[in-house]
């Protein structure tokens, strides 16, 4: 059997694309032996960490890829790298042992396979590079509801260092520098902590990924969450057919019923974000909302 080019799904954290990647896995598609609690392969994940990294960037300041992408010496020799790396051991993380002995690296699956990484909506280019005929898949969501989910994450990474365990203080800053500065591990996500700079991330990433699926053109779909959830069954039908997931009308059923139609529009129930939205709700028309 020949083998498949990836499905590369793209789109700011928070964005559905979790939600998107375990339904799509459910149907049929491959997306990794280890995966984080975000449905993430491990692998792919740990690869575009280092690729921000080396431009100094990451998941809040992706941007700076670009002097990689623009340097076409180092860009050649990182691919080659990364390009031994799936043929190394190391990629059993993504393959488990049965996947690696069968086909030494992801390169030669001969069934749907893919990976989903919010860090994909700026290293793609470094991907396609790698995977010309790859298809991409990019979900976008409404902004103040990312942007809300963004502050509530940054006062429980801060809450961290709040006077909670006050007798036990020093051994629980101890278990936190730990896990945190040792692991060289993100504390607290900084960016993003007011509804103005989380709608600029939100910008960003989404203005990214749209010039990426206009570059691309028919070798990639872009979904609305808000119209996912609401005919969840359409779009999975949709997706696995872009997708080459050979399922059934059942099973597609089935894993729509997993959809919670409210998390559409949440912001609409909080007055502060809702007074937000009238007053950007020029920005928010040029994007389709």
């Amino acid at each position: 059997m020949k083998s498949h080019s990836p499905i590369i799904i793209i789109g700011m954290s928070r964005s559905g694309t979790s939600m998107l990647t375990r339904m799509l896995d459910d149907l049929g598609l491959f997306v990794g032996s280890k995966l984080t609690n975000n449905h993430e392969a491990i692998f792919f994940r740990e690869i575009n960490d280092w690729l921000l990294t080396q431009s100094s960037g990451g998941l809040e300041n992706p941007g700076t890829i670009k002097y990689l992408l623009q340097d076409r010496e180092v860009r050649e020799l990182y691919g080659e790298f990364i390009s031994f790396a799936m043929k190394s051991p190391r990629v059993i993380s993504f393959l488990g042992l049965s996947k690696y002995l069968n086909y030494k690296t992801p390169q030669n699956l001969d069934m749907p396979w893919g990976w989903k990484d919010p860090r994909n909506t700026f290293t793609l280019p470094f991907w396609l590079d790698l995977f010309p005929n790859a298809k991409v898949v990019h979900i976008y969501r409404h902004p103040l509801d990312i942007a809300s989910s963004l502050i509530t994450r940054r006062k429980r990474g801060l809450n961290r260092l709040k006077d909670r365990h006050s007798k036990f203080r020093p051994f629980y800053w101890y278990y936190l520098m730990q896990k945190f500065i040792a692991r060289n591990r993100v504390f607290v996500d900084i960016r993003g902590g007011t509804l103005e700079e989380g709608f600029a991330i939100w910008e960003e990433y989404l203005k990214e990924a749209r010039t990426h699926v206009d570059s691309v053109g028919e070798r990639a779909i872009e979904i609305k969450y808000e119209d996912f959830l609401e005919n969840p069954s359409d779009v999975l039908n949709s997706l696995s057919e872009f997708c080459e997931i050979d399922t059934t009308q059942n099973k597609v059923a089935e894993v729509a019923s997993q959809v919670n139609k409210s998390r559409a529009y949440a912001y609409l129930n909080d007055p502060e974000l809702k007074a937000f939205s009238l007053d950007i709700s020029d920005r928010l028309k040029s994007y389709g909302y």
